[in-house]
């Protein structure tokens, strides 16, 4: 989850994270895949209640209690009104959302948020991590959540380890790719941030490959 995103991972693999552990002869991953094939899958896993959880194999009551916290999470999120997302209008907004947790990362990471057309935090995807250059960005792969999403606009948000968010003229260059990318697909690009320690750089502020 830390290198690829939780948007990459499988079924059987976020329940496994959630269960930590295994049992003897039965490692975590198997035992998630049992547990959703024993409840029917995420729909059945939804609808469990404690006691039911309890009588599976190897679920303890704290391990019931951490699949059910997850799976109510999941579920308040969903059932969140429009007006209870987090909006974006401005790059402090962008910033306010990503630089506390990515201004500490000592590698560099690239995150996607896609907005809806009133601007609203749809979700967040982190794309890339360790380096962020422009032969490995793929627009299909940063876009790729925007088109299931059908969502009209993207933000693009990745770190400066160095702890200086001055854009590279790589960094330029990806930013110009990418918006030429999103012309095809009809998706903006509303901001491409860079966030150092502490501080951050709009690039489109700085009119930085938004020509």
């Amino acid at each position: 989850m830390a290198h690829y995103g939780a948007g990459h991972l499988s079924n059987s693999e976020l329940l496994a994270i959630l269960l930590r552990t295994g049992l003897e002869g039965e490692n975590v991953l198997a035992m998630a895949s049992r547990v959703l094939a024993e409840f029917g899958g995420l729909s059945g896993l939804s609808r469990i209640t404690f006691d039911e959880m309890c009588d599976s194999k190897g679920i303890s009551d704290a391990k019931a209690c951490q699949i059910l916290a997850g799976i109510e999470l999941g579920r308040r999120v969903a059932s969140l009104t429009p007006e209870e997302r987090v909006t974006i209008t401005t790059p402090s907004d962008l910033a306010t959302l990503f630089m506390a947790e990515m201004s500490s990362f000592d590698r560099e990471h690239l995150r996607v948020a896609t907005l809806s057309t009133r601007n609203q935090v749809l979700g967040i995807e982190d794309l890339y991590s360790g380096s962020v250059n422009a032969a490995l960005i793929r627009p299909a792969e940063v876009f790729a959540t925007a088109v299931r999403r059908n969502a009209p606009q993207i933000a693009i948000v990745h770190n400066h380890p160095s702890g200086d968010p001055t854009p590279s003229d790589e960094d330029v260059a990806i930013t110009r790719t990418l918006i030429e990318a999103g012309k095809l697909l009809d998706i903006e690009i509303v901001d491409h941030l860079i966030i150092g320690q502490g501080r951050y750089v709009s690039m489109r502020e700085k009119k930085l490959g938004f020509d």
